[in-house]
């Protein structure tokens, strides 16, 4: 299962040195709702090596806007503490998770 992110632990996770997968949703949004399942079961493989969570932009601040997230899902790809690749709109598991083994 992901974990939840939010403006008050996000900086924390980013800044720990372990790869971090930051997916913006929201619970009305549907292609959210279809890409969730994957994050979680990402999250489950990838656990250990990379930190993957959600974050609900309704419950969101100042994170969302410092990086101009307008469109959800919005996906961010966070190396050694510096944003990598971004992906907004829905992706198959197979293009996410190589993404994502591209931060290890």
């Amino acid at each position: 299962m992901a974990k939840e992110f939010n403006d008050a632990n996000i900086n924390e996770v980013i800044q720990s040195g372990k790869p971090v997968v930051v997916d913006f949703w929201a619970e009305w949004c549907g292609p959210c709702k279809a890409v969730s399942p994957i994050v979680d079961e990402l999250a489950q493989e990838f656990e250990g090596k990379v930190e993957i969570g959600k974050y609900d932009v309704d419950e969101g601040g100042d994170f969302m806007a410092e990086y101009g997230i307008r469109n959800i899902p919005t996906i961010l790809f966070f190396k050694n503490g510096e944003l990598q690749d971004r992906n907004v709109g829905s992706i198959a598991k197979d293009a996410l998770k190589a993404k994502i083994e591209a931060l290890l």
